[in-house]
């Protein structure tokens, strides 16, 4: 089945604006709440209907690198032909272990690079534990540790493919970041309504929460074959690829069968199940310990199992209730 039917034509932009945001995780302290994170977020039903819809889902926002799966798709369609492993590396921010580097390399070999072609900044690896071991050899920050530069490795062989010049891959009127625009348009249904650049560089497209739902389920419903399903089922094949060993985007699509996710600086989330029910958040204070728990509300709602999501809960993050409409007293602890 394909999603494409959900979104038929291009809507406008949407708008630029403060988001309303609402109240999405509590933190708690013995017998009451000493936290609070707000954010918007936004569940939809296989068919693209909206069924829950927290804050502000129709401002635009910047999705960070939750993008990055639709930038994949864009690479995809423009020519990229890679192994699973590497796509799902493509589609992600990597916690810089050895199989992320090593991927990132071979990337940039299949196209007669070296790392001196990427355009990310140096970087430590982002996992806690490979950045001090990476510390503790003395090494000093290098592009290929930047938790994006599986993005770059790959829009530069996209390049090499589509026979476009790679110095200036980044500029958003480079052919590859048109396509990448064409494509992000074309997945969430909307116009972009501005650009920026990413911390990593690349341009980046702000876009509605909604949108950015719509985005990932056209991934899980694309018919087999097409780039959005190759990059869906690359990043599903290969979790580990797409964050870390000890990431709970890569644990949680390990856990949770057909679990498509990733996620974004600033509090950002994308999930989809393989049904097509599909989900966005965004952190108003980009608080990433607010994330987890606020995806895991959305999943359960979604009917994944209890029991599949509970080893992933922190103790003293809870979903406020705006995310766990069954509740009926906001003050209960669960």
């Amino acid at each position: 089945m394909s999603g494409s039917h959900l979104l038929p034509q291009i809507a406008e932009p949407a708008p630029m604006r403060v988001p309303a945001h609402e109240p999405l995780v509590e933190v708690w302290r013995g017998e009451m709440v000493e936290g609070l994170h707000h954010g918007s977020a936004v569940l939809l039903e296989p068919d693209g209907r909206v069924r829950l819809a927290v804050g502000d889902i129709e401002a635009a926002f910047y999705p960070r690198s939750a993008a990055k799966p639709m930038q994949a798709v864009a690479m995809v369609r423009a020519g990229l032909d890679v192994s699973d492993d590497l796509l799902a590396l493509a589609a992600s921010s990597h916690s810089g272990e050895a199989v992320h580097l090593s991927g990132a390399r071979r990337l940039l070999v299949s196209a007669g690079l070296g790392e001196d072609a990427l355009r990310n900044p140096p970087d430590l690896p982002y996992d806690p534990v490979e950045r001090e071991a990476w510390l503790r050899a003395d090494r000093q920050p290098s592009q290929l540790a930047h938790n994006c530069s599986g993005k770059h490795a790959a829009m530069l062989v996209t390049c090499v493919a589509a026979r476009w010049e790679h110095d200036s891959y980044l500029d958003p009127r480079h052919p590859l970041q048109v396509a990448v625009r064409t494509t992000v348009e074309d997945l969430t249904g909307q116009r972009a309504a501005t650009v920026t650049a990413d911390g990593c560089g690349t341009p980046l497209f702000g876009i509605s929460l909604r949108g950015l739902a719509h985005a990932a389920q056209r991934l899980v419903l694309a018919p087999y074959g097409s780039a959005e399903h190759r990059v869906a089922a690359a990043m599903r094949r290969h979790p580990e690829m797409v964050a870390g060993s000890r990431r709970d985007v890569t644990t949680l699509m390990q856990a949770v069968p057909g679990l498509l996710a990733k996620d974004g600086f600033e509090g950002v989330q994308i999930a989809a199940l393989p049904d097509g029910t599909s989900l966005a958040l965004k952190v108003a204070d980009g608080a990433d310990r607010a994330r987890l728990p606020a995806l895991l509300a959305l999943l359960a709602d979604s009917g994944v199992a209890p029991d599949l999501l509970a080893p992933f809960a922190p103790a003293d993050l809870r979903p406020a209730q705006a995310l766990t409409p069954t509740r009926t007293d906001p003050t209960e602890k669960p």
